[in-house]
């Protein structure tokens, strides 16, 4: 038999806990998923992040950003590899990852205090829906815990912009930012900038573009990009203003290899038009034509890390 508790439910049982947030991510084309489960203290981040790549199972990579961690995974199901852990250590894991309809459903394992984590901590965080424990359940202690957390089906979108400014006013980057904080629609999750080519000659001070991520379900894809075209067209001094976007978790490599070129080759708008036919990227005009370097560019580094915001030269040694 299997018992459904809803998150105030969990709380009830196992009293208030540690999580701020649960976002799952899918990107069905390429059969990946991204798990983003964000915590009050950075401790059990990073103890978590080490016993589930331990662990392997559904998980391929983990990344810690604060007290977030950030979980790559495959659609479907891994086997868990807990070795030496479970007798003594504890351990934790993500078995399975399936899409159902517009809900996920993630299948986690833990022994011991890691059962803690996964079985009254994740099951109580905002994002979640609900979450399936077997009737004889014991969490903590020396017990074995496997539950089923259901979160809603929701897709990455990044959203990029460029030549929204002049010499004398504006900056895309603090524009960007802005529009992304106040955005009503779906869950703001990164802002990066973007350096291009300082000697591009139609550049303003820094050249750099600026793109934002957001984990939204499919059916509020059309009012978020809605809403950036009029924040874009609102607060755009320039009248060469592009956005662009793409939805997926994976940058096709074409896309990145663009994106690092623009920090030194001076692009035509022609040739971010091509690249964003073949890689899926959809640009759309605000004011004019020429930001759609950038705008594209800014989508390929957006995966990069640190690399974004620097030249090719800053990382030769």
């Amino acid at each position: 038999m299997v018992q459904v508790l809803k998150p105030e439910e969990v709380t009830e049982k196992y009293g208030r806990l540690f999580c701020r947030g649960v976002f799952t991510l899918v990107d069905e084309r390429n059969g990946v998923a991204q798990v983003i489960e964000e915590c009050s203290a950075k401790g059990p981040v990073e103890w978590d992040a080490c016993n589930r790549k331990r662990a392997g199972g559904a998980i391929t990579n983990i990344t810690v950003e604060g007290n977030t961690i950030i979980m790559d995974t495959i659609i479907g199901e891994g086997e868990l590899h807990f070795g030496p852990a479970s007798k003594d250590l504890g351990g934790q894991g993500l078995r399975s990852l399936v899409v159902d309809g517009d809900k996920v459903r993630t299948t986690w394992v833990g022994l011991a205090g890691a059962s803690v984590g996964i079985g009254a901590c994740m099951p109580q965080g905002p994002g979640t829906i609900a979450t399936e424990y077997p009737d004889d359940v014991k969490i903590g202690g020396a017990h074995k815990v496997e539950v089923t957390v259901i979160t809603p089906k929701l897709v990455r979108v990044i959203i990029s912009v460029d030549d929204t400014d002049t010499k004398e006013k504006g900056a895309s980057w603090s524009m960007m930012l802005k529009a992304a904080r106040e955005c009503p629609v779906g869950t703001f999750l990164q802002h990066k900038i973007i350096q291009l080519n300082p000697n591009v000659p139609q550049k303003t001070t820094n050249c750099s573009s600026s793109g934002v991520s957001f984990a939204i379900k499919e059916s509020e894809i059309p009012a978020l990009l809605d809403y950036f075209k009029e924040a874009f067209r609102k607060n755009t001094y320039s009248q060469e203003t592009t956005m662009a976007y793409y939805v997926g978790l994976r940058i096709p490599k074409d896309l990145e290899e663009y994106g690092w070129n623009a920090k030194k080759v001076i692009y035509k708008p022609q040739d971010a038009l091509d690249v964003a036919e073949r890689t899926g990227v959809q640009v759309v005009e605000i004011t004019g034509r020429r930001g759609t370097i950038g705008a594209v560019a800014a989508i390929g580094c957006f995966d990069l890390g640190l690399k974004a915001a620097g030249l090719p030269e800053d990382f030769e040694n």
